[in-house]
């Protein structure tokens, strides 16, 4: 997400902050950077100029000129006004009486069916009864897509054979109803481009069934043009929020910046990936951290506690301060890593110095390596696992021909491994054993 710019931006940060004082010649020049890296990352015109007015106007002033940093200064100034330029987070409205109805609506190829899946599966992990509802019954695969991702999440689906998309949803709300549904999330139909007709089915399914949320679904890869596929949907339908879809896809990522100051419409939702787990929630703030360079310690502590167990974890942080570590209980800890996501997504999250380094390492192969030490790890046996000391020069050969490694790499684990347990034995000394101290 935003890789192109992300780099474009940490390099004009690094020389403003080898400056010691900034003369207003190095703030115009650095401002001149930051407007070309935004234009070229699809961020509309006026937006950037608005954006680089206003830190201009402070980064030039007393605020900068006076502080002990001015280059780390103008990086807090670029932070803020970039905040302010993605707009403030506005919750999901889940008021009023059951059943609460999201109506998604959107293109063709926007996403909407899958955003369906991913909000019904957050929603449930709330403890929301959800309802998924074919609304488009043009396209028997979106049908059918949807039942697929209800039979995944076991959530139930509602579709009619023959039925205009209003008479859906109302079936569907009476449905709700009748079940006890405490939300409903219908994906309706889309078109490949805005047109009259779908917006009279949009509006009559909105006054058939009154929707408390109505979320446009756009697409981040189509830059530019998403800005204008928003702004039609908003003058034909009373939207409540953006869903943007694709964001992992995006290198440039300007119609994310753009949109919510062109149109006034919130960002609710991004989504990152395919899996059903990357639906994140919007916030600007994180998403400013991320554009910059940042990190964004919070969302990578929200995936780890969506995905680790937390008792095998509680055991595992045991054992490795009790002087038990074994290298099964590693291969655990890379199993709970791969179920955070994709290592590359995992890596621009980190923050400082850790997201310097992890920008020295591409994912492939970060992944490759993983993958490996996975792959040596599964070709031992469970003694080896346990009990690593056994590892003598036959079995490392053994390994490595077993999981098409080199005897090299075996070792390296092995000296990864050592490491890692007397780093675990000083702490376990200084007094970091006593897991009163992390656990309460």
């Amino acid at each position: 997400m935003f890789e192109n710019l992300s780099d474009r931006l940490q390099d004009i940060f690094y020389n403003l902050r080898r400056r010691g004082k900034l003369s207003e010649e190095d703030v115009n020049a650095a401002m001149k950077d930051i407007r070309l890296a935004l234009l070229e990352a699809d961020v509309q015109y006026g937006v950037v100029r608005d954006f680089v007015a206003r830190v201009k106007e402070r980064a030039v002033g007393e605020e900068v000129s006076k502080a002990l940093n001015p280059g780390q200064q103008v990086v807090k100034i670029v932070h803020e006004e970039l905040t302010e330029t993605l707009g403030e987070p506005v919750p999901l409205d889940l008021h009023g009486p059951k059943p609460r109805s999201i109506m998604l609506v959107g293109l063709q190829g926007s996403g909407k069916t899958t955003t369906a899946g991913k909000l019904a599966r957050s929603l449930r992990s709330q403890g929301e009864r959800v309802l998924l509802v074919a609304a488009d019954p043009y396209r028997p695969a979106a049908v059918e897509q949807l039942k697929t991702l209800g039979e995944e999440l076991s959530v139930a689906v509602y579709s009619e054979l023959d039925s205009s998309p209003p008479e859906i949803a109302e079936g569907a709300q009476h449905r709700a109803e009748r079940g006890g549904f405490s939300v409903m999330i219908m994906d309706t139909a889309g078109r490949s481009q805005v047109d009259e007709s779908l917006m009279s089915e949009l509006a009559a399914i909105q006054k058939r069934v009154q929707p408390t949320e109505t979320l446009l679904v756009v697409d981040a890869m189509i830059g530019q043009e998403a800005v204008n596929v928003a702004q039609g949907f908003k003058d034909s339908v009373p939207l409540t929020g953006l869903v943007m879809t694709k964001m992992d896809g995006d290198a440039r990522g300007g119609a994310a910046i753009s949109i919510r100051s062109v149109t006034g419409i919130p960002i609710k939702f991004l989504g990152t990936g395919e899996s059903l787990k990357e639906l994140e929630t919007y916030n600007p703030s994180r998403l400013s951290s991320r554009i910059l360079g940042m990190g964004d310690v919070i969302g990578l502590i929200e995936r780890a506690e969506d995905a680790v167990d937390e008792e095998k974890a509680r055991q595992q942080t045991e054992r490795m301060l009790s002087g038990e570590f074994t290298l099964e209980d590693f291969a655990q800890q890379l199993k709970q890593l791969r179920k955070m996501g994709p290592i590359g997504k995992i890596m621009d999250m980190l923050p400082g110095q850790m997201g310097a380094m992890a920008q020295q390492i591409s994912p492939q192969d970060a992944e490759k390596r993983l993958k490996t030490t996975e792959a040596i790890i599964h070709s031992m046996t469970p003694e080896e696992r346990r009990n690593p000391k056994v590892l003598n020069a036959s079995r490392r050969r053994r390994i490595a021909d077993g999981s098409g490694t080199r005897v090299y790499d075996v070792n390296q684990l092995v000296k990864q491994y050592r490491e890692a347990k007397k780093l675990f034995e000083r702490l376990r000394k200084s007094g970091m054993g006593n897991l009163s101290q992390l656990f309460g």
